[in-house]
């Protein structure tokens, strides 16, 4: 009986611990319950501040018109897009719907795994800004899936964009710039898959 217990000990330790598997998952419950409030309402507060300036643009402004914001430099110019930023792809509409919902999709899988709250909020302006833009895409004319992206915001002579634009723009500049000075956007895998490393490791 004594030798029976040992070896139920030391199979614990030798492999997980299971004071640590159960904080893992304390953690892991607790992050579940921090990240969704946040991620889904930054999400949809950029969802909503695009759409409602895409109508106003809509309403306001006509096609070919100028107006002058900051001189030449930032204007408002209604244009209906159906490419991507500097009106690239336009012939490729339907491959620039799909490649947004894959990035949509990536951004929901990712932000559980975010690390901190500012990398939370930073997934729910990426996803906003895709979404706000895969809403024209899926919507507006001409057809299905093939919509035109409604941009109002001149930069010169450079392209026209929208808030949603800014909103993808703003948070891969600001993952990347996070990246580079080390700091830590996504939590590390899942408690079972790191656990088989130390299992393995103990079996040699």
């Amino acid at each position: 009986m004594p030798g029976v217990r040992r070896g139920r000990w030391q199979g614990t330790s030798a492999g997980f611990p299971a004071c640590h598997l159960l904080r893992d998952l304390q953690a892991a419950r607790g992050a579940a319950v921090t990240w969704r409030p946040a991620f889904w309402l930054v999400a949809l507060s950029v969802i909503a501040i695009d759409q409602a300036t895409k109508q106003w643009a809509l309403a306001a402004l006509s096609p070919g018109e100028v107006i002058p914001v900051i001189g030449d430099y930032l204007q408002l110019q209604l244009v209906f897009n159906s490419g991507a930023a500097f009106s690239l792809g336009t012939d490729y509409t339907w491959v620039l719907t799909i490649v947004a919902v894959v990035v949509t999709a990536g951004l929901v899988y990712y932000a559980r795994r975010a690390a901190s709250v500012p990398v939370v909020v930073l997934f729910g302006i990426g996803l906003g800004g895709a979404i706000g833009n895969l809403i024209d895409r899926l919507l507006r004319e001409p057809s299905f899936g093939e919509g035109h992206v409604i941009d109002m915001i001149k930069y010169g002579d450079l392209f026209v964009g929208n808030i949603a634009d800014i909103a993808i723009v703003g948070a891969a500049t600001v993952a990347v710039l996070m990246g580079l000075a080390g700091k830590p956007l996504l939590h590390p895998p899942a408690v079972g898959e790191v656990s088989s490393e130390p299992a393995k490791e103990s079996q040699e």
